[in-house]
């Protein structure tokens, strides 16, 4: 399939797979330098491999492009042994470009700019479709290289097969391999009958242990039930103790409440009081101020009244105003002890 690929693909020179059995690097430097020129042809990957560096670098320069580029892992261990491991890697890229010159209108020698866009266009837009084909090179590739080791592997087989049929047939040898395979296959029944009475063993201990296992279930329920079912000694002295718990409780809620709500009569009273007593004292303060207007304006009248009044009547005037004073100096007083 290589050759056939490489010479669909235009390479100038024939290969056959006898090139491989042995390592050849430089046809597989060749052709994957060609390869790559093929893919991108303004790639610049250095053609000198004289010296183990120089091949080294360019193994590693062409699987990086791959990578990169056509998106394809190489195995650069295999292609740096250049024999028959080498084909399955360089099939890979192979199969890759054949399979894109088999399909139709992909050929940009031939189509114009505008070809190339839609096309690129088309590629982009097909992406399982393209995952797909991807797929299918990669099975083919490696279906191929298996192919290729069993063809590998049918000259030593055809010789080995032409001796067996060549060899004429002796009763005794296949009397021999005949009997070699009937102790191998009672050998093999008398392991399976082993591994059957094993079981067997097995299954019979497994048993006993499940009716153990059963045995002591039965058992723990029973002691459950009957712990269960007995009355605790202390149990009567518990629910006499709660019964008191809550009796006290109950007497605790409603002192409680009592105590909240003779504690808020109280808070009432104090603020009653101390309203009362704010009034008393702005009245009396009122009054204070009040009788001293009164006897500063009856002074103020004294002293203005008319000097030819006669004695008796001033007499009579001082002992009226002297009453007023008393009987206001009085009221003052009782309200003060009040």
């Amino acid at each position: 399939d290589f050759t056939e690929m490489m010479r669909a693909l235009g390479y100038p020179r024939l290969i056959s797979m006898e090139n491989f059995h042995t390592p050849n690097f430089m046809l597989v430097s060749e052709v994957l330098l060609w390869l790559v020129k093929r893919y991108e042809p303004q790639t610049d990957i250095p053609a000198d491999v004289e010296t183990e560096q120089d091949r080294v670098f360019f193994i590693k320069a062409v699987a990086q492009f791959m990578a990169t580029k056509a998106h394809i892992k190489l195995n650069t261990k295999k292609l740096y042994q250049a024999d028959g491991y080498a084909v399955k890697e360089l099939l890979k890229v192979t199969s890759v470009l054949y399979g894109a010159m088999n399909t139709k209108g992909v050929e940009c020698a031939d189509l114009s700019e505008e070809d190339c866009s839609k096309f690129k266009f088309d590629l982009g837009s097909k992406i399982a479709d393209l995952k797909a084909a991807r797929q299918l090179a990669s099975e083919i590739t490696s279906k191929g290289a298996v192919l290729y080791d069993l063809l590998g592997k049918e000259v030593e087989l055809r010789e080995a097969r032409t001796e067996s049929i060549a060899r004429p047939l002796e009763i005794n040898e296949a009397e021999k391999v005949m009997k070699i395979a009937i102790d191998s296959v009672l050998e093999q029944v008398q392991k399976m009958k082993d591994m059957l009475n094993n079981v067997a063993l097995d299954e019979a201990s497994l048993e006993v242990k499940i009716e153990k296992r059963k045995l002591e279930l039965e058992r723990s329920q029973k002691r459950l039930q009957t712990l269960q079912s007995v009355r605790p000694a202390f149990m009567d002295e518990y629910e006499k103790i709660e019964e008191q718990l809550q009796k006290q409780y109950s007497s605790y809620l409603e002192k409680f409440h009592n105590l909240t709500y003779m504690e808020q009569l109280l808070d009432d009273h104090q603020r009653a009081e101390q309203e009362m007593f704010e009034e008393a004292a702005n009245m009396l303060h009122l009054m204070q101020n009040r009788l001293k207007e009164e006897e500063q304006h009856l002074l103020e009248s004294g002293n203005n009244s008319d000097s030819n009044v006669d004695i008796q009547e001033d007499e009579r005037s001082d002992s009226e105003l002297d009453g007023q004073i008393m009987k206001q100096h009085t009221s003052t007083e009782a309200l003060l002890q009040g």
